[in-house]
């Protein structure tokens, strides 16, 4: 098996994949099975269910999911709702023996969700965090600046420890990851800069950084025009820039090739470039390297 910079969380059971999504409108758990299988087997810690607006329609639909991966695979789960009640019925069908004790993770906790919280109180669970968003003044708000995302870890962090007793290893802030081609905000620098602020935070030692990394290749193509694996080259260049500095986990594709780039990696310089660039000519830079 590769060996990899981060721990691997396995995206691929979720519908906004396109050739996932017949699986789901079909209820094809068998293909669901194969594809938890195929991510066990690729090192995933993890396997991330997922099931967008099919759980909207069926709510006990996640549940179906849970059991059938939980036939095929011991890869504990992370079940990635927004609804209580959906959250609690999939921790209730989770098998620990079957995951053998490991934990599975609620995804995703954030301030305005924050009754979720309570179901730490009844089941042992990882939980994540959405450090990208927070609430003022009783409303919910975006947040722009690796500061804001840094704070808004700190309080949520400070409040499971507080509240919940939750140790800091089964803490995973999920920093955000953007899309860098439609990024007109500058919100993957932020990305990059949150991984820095929290990780060498001394009061959040022990917490775990994460984010989807697919996310950052999205609408990009695989290859350049010469042929150089432009999706692969990008996210291995974020991995570059925050594994140091302390991101240790991703949700993302298990087979793919993560790894660390080169100093000198030209695909790696011209991320740097793209970064610093006012974002009209970062976006300008990102079509010339696709077509280079």
């Amino acid at each position: 098996m590769i060996a990899r910079p981060v721990t691997v969380i396995g995206e691929r059971i979720n519908p906004g994949f396109r050739s996932v999504e017949p699986f789901f409108a079909g209820r094809d758990f068998a293909g669901l099975q194969a594809l938890a299988r195929r991510q066990a087997e690729a090192g995933a810690a993890w396997l991330n269910i997922n099931a967008s607006q099919y759980a909207q329609r069926d709510p006990g639909l996640m549940v179906d999911i849970v059991r059938a991966v939980q036939q095929v695979v011991d890869t504990p789960l992370s079940l990635d709702s927004p609804d209580p009640q959906v959250q609690q019925a999939c921790l209730q069908a989770c098998d620990a023996v079957r995951a053998g004790g490991r934990k599975p993770i609620i995804n995703s906790l954030t301030e305005a969700r924050w009754p979720m919280a309570a179901l730490l109180d009844r089941h042992p669970a990882k939980i994540m965090i959405m450090a990208s968003e927070r609430l003022q003044g009783g409303e919910l708000v975006r947040n722009t600046t690796a500061v804001e995302v840094h704070e808004t870890a700190r309080r949520l962090v400070q409040r499971l420890t507080a509240e919940h007793g939750v140790a800091r290893d089964d803490i995973i802030v999920d920093i955000a990851i953007t899309n860098l081609a439609a990024d007109t905000e500058g919100l993957v620098p932020v990305a990059i800069e949150s991984v820095r602020l929290i990780g060498g935070d001394a009061d959040l030692a022990g917490v775990h950084l994460c984010g989807g990394l697919s996310n950052i290749s999205q609408d990009l193509p695989a290859r350049t025009r010469s042929g150089v694996m432009l999706k692969d080259a990008i996210e291995n260049a974020f991995l570059t820039l925050t594994v140091p500095a302390g991101l240790d986990m991703v949700i993302g594709t298990p087979w793919k090739p993560y790894r660390l780039l080169a100093a000198d990696d030209p695909l790696l310089q011209e991320f740097r470039e793209i970064l610093l660039c006012p974002r009209r000519e970062a976006l300008r830079r990102i079509i010339r390297l696709q077509r280079s």
